[in-house]
């Protein structure tokens, strides 16, 4: 995977949980180097180092590349850097071909890793992925099953949850 394209795209999936349809959406203007932040689907986030640095990459590639683009979508490739249209699913999911991974699967990893590392707060995750209350919910119930689930696994003192040790 040495696109730099492929590199931006699976840190705002797995980094980011951001939607493939969004990563496809997201805008040039979407990407705001100087105040650290990006907006996906309407919803300000914060900028950390690795996606900073990646989008600097892409940013860098993409002026090289296409230097005269007027494709205002921040993803872009050989066919829509003609064009105005955003880059096609399959274009997006390319960074895991051959992989059992999905984009989709790395977005809802990190939406369950934050309700386990934050607490599972359907509120928090609401808020910090820009959520509905049913699937917030759901993610803060998957969590809480994992935590328990964890916390049975040591207590018990094998340390398995079944048979003898």
């Amino acid at each position: 995977m040495a696109r730099p394209a492929d590199r931006l795209i699976l840190a705002l999936a797995a980094v980011h949980a951001t939607r493939p349809g969004a990563i496809r959406r997201l805008q040039f203007d979407d990407l705001d180097i100087g105040n650290r932040r990006l907006v996906i689907d309407g919803r300000v986030r914060p900028l950390n180092e690795l996606t900073l640095q990646l989008a600097l990459a892409w940013l860098d590639y993409r002026r090289r590349r296409w230097p005269d683009t007027a494709n205002p979508h921040l993803l872009i490739n050989k066919r829509t850097a003609l064009e105005t249209r955003p880059i096609s699913g399959v274009s997006a999911s390319a960074a895991l071909r051959g992989q059992t991974a999905t984009l989709e699967r790395l977005r809802v990893d990190r939406q369950l890793e934050e309700a386990l590392v934050h607490g599972p707060d359907p509120l928090h995750l609401a808020e910090v992925f820009g959520l509905a209350e049913k699937t917030a919910i759901c993610y803060a119930d998957s969590a809480q099953a994992l935590l328990a689930q964890t916390a049975e696994l040591s207590a018990s003192p094998s340390g398995k949850e079944f048979g003898p040790a």
